[in-house]
């Protein structure tokens, strides 16, 4: 019982008593006022916590021997389908002719609405080559590129189709998913799978071929909380004039890393884009056409969550730091009040 007085005199706190205390108008306005303030900064804080955020890190790509999905979606609408081919290729220079591929073509009338079923296109090559040379290659290739269509009673019916499709305004979006090495190389979509007289007898030229096209959406493997991919919803419209567009890709391999512990392996990219207006004496037809190379630096992006006590410190500060100003506050405003109530008190009595 003697140690108690000795323990009371360390209390930090004291308390008045009762009949000691005023409570006053204005002292009850500023605890209505702080403690809107405080629940307020307590929501915001408490949702600071809970949010997630990202850590970027950087490291060498080790990988070895894995495939490069590339998905696409776009839209030709001043090309029927019939026409259109994909072709990819690669600087592996390996024979390879089992490219995975799922790719799609969808008739477009000429407002943009799906007129026809969907078309799995079985016109997707794989070359191997250099990629230095690659324009003048594919040009010859083009030249000496075998095909079925010959001026027999089915190329004339597709010539006559392909004409009124144009005609009519049509359209064709080609969408679905490309499996390639990974290593540099391209794809490009173009009027190259038909044979060099037929597309003759159905442009009169290359000059006449129209690549204006849509890029909705292109990407090199699935997507992750806040990517963006540089040429999603692309427009690239041509009037009275044709030519190859090129996009410039360098592919990023990335890997994130949800809370979950849950690994997800994908690539961002970054593109540069050079429009190449067709000359009467240019051979090549035009084209679209994505070269991609890969960096050697992988990134890792990983969802972080921040200290719980690192939440009770700031919560502790900001609670605590609003309570003290509503404490002065009040004090102000109540010697602020007395103030003036006993000057005006005094001139009465006077």
């Amino acid at each position: 019982m003697a140690r108690i007085p000795s323990l009371k005199s360390l209390n930090a706190f004291p308390h008045a008593e009762e009949h000691l205390l005023k409570k006053t108008y204005s002292g009850a306005i500023v605890t209505i006022l702080g403690l809107i303030i405080m629940f307020t900064l307590f929501v915001h804080e408490l949702q600071f916590y809970l949010t997630t955020y990202t850590v970027h890190q950087m490291s060498v790509d080790l990988k070895r021997g894995e495939t490069l999905p590339i998905h696409i979606n776009m839209s030709f609408p001043s090309l029927p389908c019939e026409v259109l081919s994909v072709d990819a290729i690669d600087m592996s220079g390996k024979h390879e002719v089992d490219l995975h591929t799922n790719i799609w073509k969808l008739r477009l009338d000429r407002y943009g609405h799906i007129i026809g079923t969907e078309y799995l296109s079985d016109l997707v090559e794989k070359e191997h080559g250099t990629h230095h040379d690659h324009d003048h290659g594919h040009e010859h290739h083009d030249e000496q590129k075998t095909h079925a269509y010959t001026f027999n009673e089915d190329a004339e019916k597709m010539v006559k189709s392909v004409k009124q499709a144009l005609e009519n305004g049509e359209g064709c979006r080609v969408y679905g998913m490309l499996d390639v090495q990974r290593v540099a190389g391209n794809f490009h979509i173009s009027v190259h799978g038909l044979n060099i007289f037929v597309a003759e007898k159905i442009f009169e030229g290359s000059s006449h071929v129209n690549v204006s096209h849509v890029i909705h959406d292109l990407s090199f493997g699935p997507k992750y909380p806040g990517i963006h991919n540089p040429l999603d919803e692309t427009s690239r419209i041509l009037h009275d004039t044709s030519g190859t567009f090129k996009y410039y890709i360098k592919v990023v391999p990335t890997e994130y890393r949800y809370l979950s512990k849950k690994v997800l392996p994908t690539n961002q990219f970054s593109v540069t884009e050079y429009f190449l207006p067709i000359r009467p004496t240019d051979r090549a037809w035009p084209a679209v056409y994505f070269l991609y190379d890969l960096s050697p630096i992988t990134v890792t992006i990983k969802e972080e969550r921040r200290n719980f006590l690192h939440f009770l410190t700031r919560l502790c500060a900001v609670l605590g730091g609003t309570f003290a100003m509503t404490g002065m506050l009040d004090r102000w405003m109540y010697r602020l009040i007395e103030t003036v109530t006993n000057s005006k008190t005094r001139s009465v009595l006077r």
